[in-house]
């Protein structure tokens, strides 16, 4: 016997769906194949933040619910009882079929924003101060796409002196920090020139130095002009770069970070 299916599914659910299926997927192979943990922040919400953009739980709004006029006292107890147990069936189902599947439950939903964690320069202070002060490496390394070297440049400001003594070195992607809109001391451009890089959206070959206007670290083409695809395409200059930048730490040496700040002059504004 042949046997066709034939599945209509929306792109947009099919695509909430696969998200969903994908991301699960990558932190399962990041626990067991490269032995990361994940931890629940912050203590006692028993939540996970994936995006620091959106650092809030979704909570069913309040409903009003219109008491029944039939009354069961009357009915048999193992009646009720399958008729409860259906009733949650029924529920369960449902709220699966919402959850993935309707793009109308964000109307059905209200945001509760999670404690020192609101915004993505909340967050970045929070995971500073609670997990990578903490840890015991003695050469961290930051990639920060977009708004996440913004976020970073906040935490400088929020934390320089214990960021100066554990960063080794950072790498930005198409950030879209500000040092003047941020008011970032003079003593931080200092230091972002000596240990930071910029790989930037540009349709140059990967490396080639970018003019840049602001007087905090070098910019080079990412070798891409697309803006989520620069950590991707940078990510082999990346690399040399905080290998660069270990070595030069351990050696006692000028970082090399440097001598690639040398291309770019920069002007105090």
């Amino acid at each position: 016997m042949n046997l066709l299916l034939i599945f209509l599914i929306p792109w947009r659910d099919l695509n909430m769906l696969l998200m969903k299926i994908i991301t699960k997927y990558v932190y399962e192979l990041l626990e067991k194949d490269c032995n990361l943990k994940k931890i629940s922040i912050p203590e006692g919400y028993g939540v996970i933040v994936l995006n620091p953009n959106e650092n809030y739980i979704e909570v069913e709004k309040p409903k009003i619910h219109v008491q029944s006029s039939s009354d069961s006292s009357d009915e048999p107890a193992e009646k009720r009882e399958r008729k409860d147990k259906v009733s949650k069936e029924t529920k369960k189902r449902r709220d699966f079929y919402e959850k993935y599947r309707n793009p109308q439950r964000e109307k059905e939903m209200m945001q509760l924003y999670i404690r020192e964690n609101g915004s993505p320069e909340e967050h970045a202070i929070y995971v500073w101060d609670h997990f990578i002060a903490q840890a015991a490496a003695e050469n961290v390394f930051f990639v920060a796409h977009s708004y996440g070297g913004l976020a970073f440049v906040e935490l400088m400001i929020q934390r320089e002196a214990d960021v100066k003594n554990k960063v080794t070195a950072v790498a930005l992607t198409d950030s879209v920090h500000n040092v003047w809109h941020q008011e970032a001391g003079k003593t931080i451009r200092e230091w972002m020139r000596e240990n930071c890089c910029n790989w930037v959206s540009s349709s140059e070959p990967l490396d080639t130095s970018v003019e840049s206007m602001l007087p905090d670290c070098p910019r080079v083409s990412a070798g891409t002009d697309r803006h989520e695809l620069t950590s991707w395409k940078s990510f082999p200059s990346i690399f040399k770069f905080f290998t660069e930048a270990s070595e030069a730490k351990i050696s006692s040496l000028k970082p090399a970070v440097t001598r690639r700040s040398h291309r770019i002059k920069h002007e105090e504004l």
